[in-house]
Formats: structure tokens, C-alpha cells, sequence
């Protein structure tokens, strides 16, 4: 992964963070949406969420990041924990994997290469950033739309 000049490898974390979110690519986000759509109304209220993917509707490039408090994320198989360092409180890292180089300094050079409010989602594989800043309420309608569009 690349974020600004910076070569990042990932490594086992030492003790994993407190997940914040969990993030899923292709078939994987799809998945993900449609646990999502299972959900009763209090159990979805309790999420946000940030969706996107590409303009011409390109299988696997469909990414869909849930924010939320641990046990309330939900999860599927191919699905990606993300919590948050205390080195880099404005990303959203993998919970079982550290960056290769401090937190610190990938979160500036992330913030240089993205300009956008809110934290940021690092994908480690596939290698990907993703801003949670829109990150809104989940509506159903909203959400069996771009199901839909998959």
C-alpha cells in the first residue's frame, strides 16, 4: 500500500484494537449488505455506514464500511475489523495488523493524499482508503438501492 510516498507493510498487531467498524470489498460488501438488511430497526439505528464502488458497477469493486460500537457491528464472511490507534485516533486501522511505519506518520501522509473530514478506513487488502467523514445513518431504502445496483 501507498498512502502519499510512504511503503506500508502490515504485520500482526500485538494486542488487537477495539473494533469501530468493519469494512468489506466485492462479494464480501454485498454480503455484508445484506446482513445489514436482515437487521430489526434498532440493531441498523445503531450503525452507520459509508457505501461506494465503482461508476460502471465493476464487480468486486464495491466497498461498504459499518461504523459502530463492537457488538453491535455485524459480521459476514471476507469482512475487515477496524478500530483506532491512539498513535492515529483519526484512522481506521485493522484490528489484528499494524502498519509497518508509526501510526503517526501514516496517518500525515494519508491526510496529505486525502482531504476530507472524519476518519479514514485503511484497507489493508485489497490496499484501499476509505472516508468515513459522510458516513450517515443506514436507510433501508438507501440500502436495498445500491444492493440493487451490485
Amino acid at each position: 500500500m501507498r498512502a502519499d510516498r510512504i511503503r506500508v507493510a502490515w504485520r500482526p498487531r500485538d494486542a488487537p484494537l477495539v473494533a469501530r467498524a468493519v469494512a468489506a470489498v466485492g462479494a464480501a460488501a454485498r454480503a455484508l449488505a445484506a446482513r445489514l438488511a436482515a437487521l430489526d430497526d434498532a440493531a441498523l439505528g445503531a450503525l452507520a455506514a459509508v457505501a461506494g464502488g465503482d461508476a460502471a458497477g465493476e464487480a468486486g469493486r464495491e466497498v461498504l464500511v459499518v461504523l459502530g460500537e463492537a457488538a453491535a457491528l455485524p459480521w459476514v464472511d471476507g469482512v475487515v475489523y477496524l478500530g483506532r490507534d491512539d498513535a492515529a485516533p483519526e484512522l481506521l486501522l485493522p484490528t489484528a495488523l499494524a502498519p509497518s511505519v508509526p501510526p503517526g506518520v501514516l496517518a500525515l501522509a494519508i491526510r496529505a493524499a486525502v482531504s476530507c473530514p472524519g476518519p479514514v478506513a485503511v484497507l489493508a487488502a485489497p490496499p484501499r482508503l476509505v472516508p468515513c467523514g459522510v458516513a450517515r445513518a443506514i436507510d433501508r431504502g438507501r440500502l436495498a438501492a445500491w444492493r440493487e445496483a451490485r
